[in-house]
């Protein structure tokens, strides 16, 4: 579950990233799709309607103290963006999760993507990809490639005027995403 305002605990290591956040409209739509195009009782696992958001950056295991940095970082680049507006194009599956690329037809998404990617690297705590940004949100996790069909996409695009810094814990139910620090895109 997201939790807002998650604790962290001094001096140990914890899994970080950023990312953009949907509003309550695009989860429910992306929620419907899941149900109408995930067959029940197959083995998949649709990520939870909570869990749904667009990476803007993995940082995975960092120093606990790293969290105030990494903030202000997204901050500063979430102050400096406008709204994100995605559109879903395409299914598309790797050995273990099934996710709907989007395109940035803007260009908003990438440009707040390289800006969070840059601030990070500048204080010292990531280093980004070689390869651009793919705007996408994972809608299934699974043990083995299903090669689902699913027909249609979501309609609409994706608005996103929100980004956050979450937390990720890994446990026997896959992983649990704790908002650390939620901010306005544009300092709306």
């Amino acid at each position: 579950m997201v939790r807002h305002g998650g604790t962290v605990e001094e001096g140990g290591r914890i899994r970080l990233f950023c990312a953009l956040q949907f509003p309550d409209d695009a989860l429910d739509e992306l929620g419907a799709w899941q149900r109408a195009r995930l067959p029940p009782g197959s083995g998949l696992r649709p990520v939870p309607r909570e869990h749904l958001h667009a990476t803007l950056a993995f940082l995975g295991g960092r120093p606990a103290g790293d969290v105030p940095v990494v903030a202000a970082a997204l901050r500063g680049a979430a102050a400096a963006a406008g709204v994100v507006e995605l559109h879903p194009a395409r299914y598309r599956e790797t050995r273990s999760v099934g996710m709907i690329v989007c395109d940035d037809r803007s260009g908003a998404g990438a440009a707040l993507a390289d800006d969070v990617g840059e601030r990070l690297e500048q204080a010292g705590v990531y280093r980004r990809e070689p390869r651009p940004w793919l705007p996408h949100v994972t809608v299934v996790r699974f043990r083995r490639q299903p090669r689902l069909d699913v027909g249609s996409l979501p309609e609409g695009n994706i608005r996103s005027v929100r980004c956050a810094l979450y937390r990720s814990s890994l446990g026997p139910a896959g992983a649990r995403y704790d908002v650390l620090e939620s901010v306005a895109l544009g300092g709306r």
